[in-house]
């Protein structure tokens, strides 16, 4: 993995950075010493919106309000 020192890496940083776009990897150093590793960011993982749904419903299964109303906790929540 190449370094970079920190003041090269500071002036040429969009370079480095379209480099690590493309999956290369660095290793800043300050007066020699390693200090940070520039490499890509791993992609967000996105679930399905199908999934968060039956996520959800699994989640509610079971659970109930007894003999609670939504409109009695909404008046309990202005107290």
């Amino acid at each position: 993995m190449p370094t970079v020192g920190a003041y090269e890496a500071k002036t040429k940083l969009s370079q480095l950075l379209e480099r690590v776009s493309r999956g290369e990897r660095f290793v800043i150093t300050r007066h020699g010493v390693p200090v940070a590793v520039l490499e890509p960011a791993e992609p967000e993982r996105k679930e399905s919106p199908e999934r968060i749904i039956e996520a959800i419903r699994a989640m509610r299964r079971g659970r109930r309000l007894a003999d609670l109303s939504i409109k009695d906790l909404i008046e309990e929540g202005r107290v």
